[in-house]
C-alpha cells in the first residue's frame, strides 16, 4: 500500500516537502511545497516548464508534472520540517522518456522480467573547499601523501560527523568515512542496496554534503577534476545481480579464481564491450578527461582507469574484483548521473548476459607501469566529444534505453561540447600568441 504523504506530514511534523528530479545533466530541481497541498500534488503532481531544466524539450511543450514517489520519501536530518521526495516525470499523460529516473526504472523492470535484481553501493569522493573554490578548505592539510590522514579528518570532524550521523539517522547503514588520496577530500561509505534505492539516495547525499558544508562555511565539490595536480573525485560502484527475490547472489562462485560465475563474467563482458561508449554516461563533463586521461598527481597515482581491463585486486584497472560475488568499475567519476550511471550498467551488463559477451582474461599487471604493453585494451576516449561519438554508434545502449534518450542526451551534451570549444583559455593565450 503506497505510503500516504499527507497523513505522513501530520505523523512526523513535515510542514513542506521538496518535490525533486534530477534532468540529463544530474542537476536536482525542485519545489517546495506546503504540507496542505501535498495530496492533491502526490495524485497529480507539481508542474515544471521542462524547456528550463536539462531535458529535450522546447518552450512550447505542454507542462511536465513531477509525481512524487513517496517510497523514497526522507526527512531532512538537519531540518525535519522539511520532508524530501524523488519524483518521476509525466507529461501529456505519460512518463517522460528521457526522465533519468524513468530510465532506471525501466531497466530495473526488464532486469525483472529476467528473474535478475541489481544491487549496487557507491563510493562517492568530495572535496571541502573555500567558498569561491580557490582553494581546500583547510590550510594544513598540505601532505604529499593525504590519505587516511587523521589530523586532516579529524580537523572537518564537525562536518563528517553531521553527514555520518545523519546518514545513520535515515538507517542508510553507513560504515566508515575517510580522509581521501587529495589534499581536502574525502570519502564516505554506506551500505549497498537494490539500484534504484541506492540512486535515490546518491542524489540527496550529493544534496546533503553541499548543505552541510555551506552551513559550516565551506563548499563541497564532486567535480571530476576542481584541482589539475590533486586526484580527482571518482564514483567508485560496486555491482551485484541477484535473483528477482533479492535473496541469492548471482555472482558468486566460491570455485572461481576471482569468485564470480560465468553469469558474472558475461555482466562483466557486457560492461567492457561498450565502456568506451558508456565513458560519455560515467564521465559526462568536458572536466572528466582530465581525471581519466591524468598525469601523475602530486601523491603518485591518479587512482583513475586509462584503458578498458579487468583484474582481481588490483586498482590500477578499469574494473577490480576485490571479493567474491562482485566486482567495483572505477570509471565513473564525481558528475555522473545517478540514476543514468547505473541505467548504463544494468543494460550494458543485460546485453552482456543476452549476448555471452567474453570479457577475456583478467590483465595481472600495473596499468600504470606496463599499460602501455597490452596493446589489446581499447584506450578511454581522451575527451567529452570523443565519448559522445561512441554512445552514438553504441547499438547496446540505444537498444534499451531508446534512440529518443540515447540522442536527446548527446543531443543537449554536443551543446555543451560546443559551448566549451567557444572557450579561449590563458593556456591558448600563453602557448600561440607568437604562434
Amino acid at each position: 500500500m503506497a505510503i500516504d504523504l499527507a497523513q505522513t506530514a501530520k505523523t512526523r511534523g513535515i510542514e513542506y516537502f521538496l518535490i525533486s528530479f534530477v534532468d540529463l545533466f544530474g542537476v536536482l530541481r525542485a519545489k517546495l511545497v506546503p504540507a496542505a497541498a501535498i495530496k492533491a500534488m502526490q495524485r497529480d503532481g507539481a508542474g515544471f516548464a521542462g524547456f528550463a531544466t536539462w531535458l529535450d524539450m522546447t518552450p512550447a511543450d505542454p507542462d511536465m508534472f513531477a509525481v512524487p514517489d513517496p517510497a523514497s520519501l526522507v526527512q531532512l536530518p538537519w531540518n525535519p520540517a522539511i520532508g524530501w521526495v524523488a519524483a518521476d516525470l509525466w507529461m501529456d499523460g505519460k512518463e517522460v522518456e528521457a526522465a533519468p529516473r524513468t530510465v532506471l526504472k525501466r531497466q530495473v523492470a526488464a532486469a525483472a522480467a529476467q528473474g535478475y535484481r541489481m544491487k549496487t553501493g557507491v563510493e562517492c569522493e568530495y572535496f571541502l573547499v573555500t567558498p569561491d573554490a580557490s582553494d581546500i578548505s583547510d590550510p594544513a592539510d598540505r601532505q604529499a601523501k593525504p590519505c587516511y590522514d587523521q589530523q586532516a579528518l579529524m580537523r572537518r570532524l564537525p562536518v563528517i560527523r553531521a553527514i555520518c550521523d545523519a546518514m545513520q539517522s535515515l538507517g542508510w547503514g553507513p560504515y566508515q568515512n575517510d580522509h581521501e588520496d587529495a589534499n581536502g577530500q574525502f570519502e564516505m561509505n554506506w551500505d549497498y542496496d537494490d539500484a534504484l534505492v541506492t540512486a535515490d539516495r546518491h542524489v540527496f547525499f550529493k544534496y546533503m554534503v553541499k548543505t552541510i558544508a555551506e552551513e559550516h562555511g565551506m563548499r563541497a565539490t564532486f567535480m571530476p577534476k576542481p584541482f589539475a595536480n590533486l586526484t580527482g573525485n571518482g564514483c567508485h560502484t560496486h555491482v551485484s545481480l541477484w535473483d528477482k527475490a533479492g535473496r541469492r547472489n548471482l555472482f558468486l562462485d566460491k570455485q572461481d579464481d576471482l569468485g564470480l560465475s560465468p553469469l558474472a563474467y558475461q555482466f562483466l563482458g557486457g560492461i567492457m564491450h561498450s565502456a568506451t561508449a558508456l565513458c560519455a554516461v560515467f564521465n559526462p563533463t568536458v572536466n572528466s578527461y582530465k581525471r581519466i586521461n591524468a598525469p601523475v598527481t602530486s601523491s603518485g597515482a591518479t587512482w583513475s582507469p586509462n584503458a578498458v581491463t579487468y583484474a582481481g585486486n588490483n586498482r590500477t584497472h578499469m574494473i577490480r574484483v576485490p571479493d567474491a560475488g562482485r566486482f567495483e568499475l572505477r570509471l565513473m567519476d564525481g558528475s555522473t548521473n545517478p540514476y543514468l550511471s547505473q541505467a548504463a550498467v544494468l543494460a550494458a551488463g543485460l546485453d552482456g548476459v543476452a549476448n555471452a559477451r567474453d570479457p577475456g582474461a583478467p590483465t595481472h599487471v600495473n596499468m600504470y607501469v606496463d599499460g602501455h604493453k597490452i596493446k589489446s585494451a581499447p584506450r578511454l576516449p581522451a575527451t567529452l566529444y570523443d565519448a559522445l561519438r561512441l554512445l552514438e554508434k553504441n547499438k547496446p545502449l540505444r537498444a534499451a534505453w531508446s534512440a529518443e534518450v540515447v540522442d536527446s542526451f548527446i543531443k543537449l551534451k554536443m551543446q555543451d561540447w560546443s559551448a566549451y570549444t567557444a572557450h579561449l583559455s590563458e593556456w591558448e593565450r600563453q602557448n600561440t600568441l607568437d604562434c
